[in-house]
């Protein structure tokens, strides 16, 4: 299993990556991060992102689906780049998510979606059966 500081120098390796913040999502309180917080510090990233996590969450149109069909990520793009918040499967009673800023001349969205998942599975240690299924 993945510690958090290896998690997040593997997220800061995907190319593209800028920063990276694990939100505890109950508290609204950063765990960690890393990379360029210019803008804002870890911890008012922390704040902002968990009130869009929430928002998202508590929206009936973008929470409703097949059963068995949870959000897992959100993404914003922007002109320069984009935001994935990716929530953390696992032991975390639902509560951690990671925000990642990517620059857009430098990432590449789906390397970087695919990149980011695998990473936070090994992290939270979720293991999948033959089927593609988490055990």
């Amino acid at each position: 299993m993945l510690g958090i500081d290896g998690c997040l120098q593997l997220i800061m390796d995907i190319p593209g990556a800028r920063s990276a913040t694990l939100v505890d999502g109950a508290s609204g309180l950063a765990i960690a991060g890393a990379g360029e917080h210019e803008l804002v510090d870890q911890h008012e990233d922390a704040a902002g992102t968990t009130d869009v996590v929430r928002a998202v969450l508590a929206c009936p149109a973008l929470a409703s689906g097949r059963d068995g069909d949870d959000i897992r990520e959100i993404l914003v793009c922007g002109t320069r780049g984009y935001h994935l918040l990716n929530l953390i499967d696992g032991d975390f009673d639902g509560r951690l998510f990671v925000h990642v800023l990517f620059d857009d001349d430098s990432g590449n969205l789906a390397m970087a979606r695919y990149r980011l998942r695998g990473i936070l599975d090994e992290f939270a240690g979720v293991q999948y059966a033959g089927d593609g299924r988490e055990r």
